[in-house]
């Protein structure tokens, strides 16, 4: 069954077209990747399928949910992790989590609390405010925020921009972990390694329109090229 069904989806900010009839499905418990330069219209695709964005045309499917339609039901199967996203930062971490869980858990908050405190895994400084944390540190608390509450679809906007190496890749086994658990997830970057060594299936993006989509290993191979960042640069050509 597809978690998401794209069909030639459009949006447009007054004349601009920021996304130009794109269309690809998302199976469950797949990690789908959308990726390609800044401006290809990657985080508008991510803020439509949140429900943030009104569709010119087209249609977005969610499970069986119509995303322009149904949007409270969609909201109540996805997470959305913005790549700006940021924490109260006069609260300890626990307490944000703490407190994004009551609008999700009425009874059981603090399963889903020990939950996000587990994927952040920030030891003892989650007793400590976010004003005291890294931005890697932030950055991993917003991953647990999002995973927590168990959602059917993740949708992640840039999830490690800005990180280093080692936050970095603690990040992506959190979202590898995700997914082996059921969770689709759809996030977006421009970092092609990156997706390259995170995504089932990818879709090249490039100026609101997919290019090319399929497995990073059969791109490659299409392409003859050494990594997914080469095979862009040939379609793009």
């Amino acid at each position: 069954m597809a978690t998401v069904e794209a069909k030639n989806l459009v949006k447009n900010f007054g004349t601009t077209k920021a996304v130009k009839g794109i269309s690809f499905t998302i199976d469950e418990g797949e990690i789908f990747g959308l990726i390609g330069p800044n401006g290809a219209g990657k985080t508008t695709a991510l803020r439509v399928m949140s429900t943030l964005l009104q569709i010119n045309s087209g249609n977005v499917r969610i499970m069986e949910y119509d995303v322009k339609k149904q949007p409270d039901e969609v909201r109540k199967l996805i997470s959305y992790l913005p790549e700006d996203a940021g924490a109260y930062k006069n609260l300890t971490g626990w307490a944000y989590l703490t407190f994004i869980a009551n609008f999700f858990a009425e009874k059981n908050t603090r399963k889903m609390v020990e939950k996000g405190i587990e994927i952040a895994d920030l030891g003892e400084r989650i007793n400590d405010k976010v004003d005291t944390y890294s931005k890697g540190m932030k950055r991993r608390l917003l991953v647990g925020r999002a995973l927590m509450t168990d959602p059917k679809l993740a949708i992640l906007d840039e999830p490690t921009s800005g990180l280093d190496v080692i936050n970095a890749q603690e990040v992506r086994k959190i979202i590898k972990d995700t997914s082996r658990k059921g969770t689709t997830v759809l996030l977006s970057s421009h970092n092609m390694l990156e997706v390259e060594y995170l995504c089932d299936r990818i879709a090249l993006i490039d100026e609101g329109k997919i290019v090319e989509e399929g497995k990073p290993q059969i791109l490659m191979d299409k392409y003859n090229a050494k990594n997914i960042e080469e095979v862009f640069t040939r379609v793009v050509q």
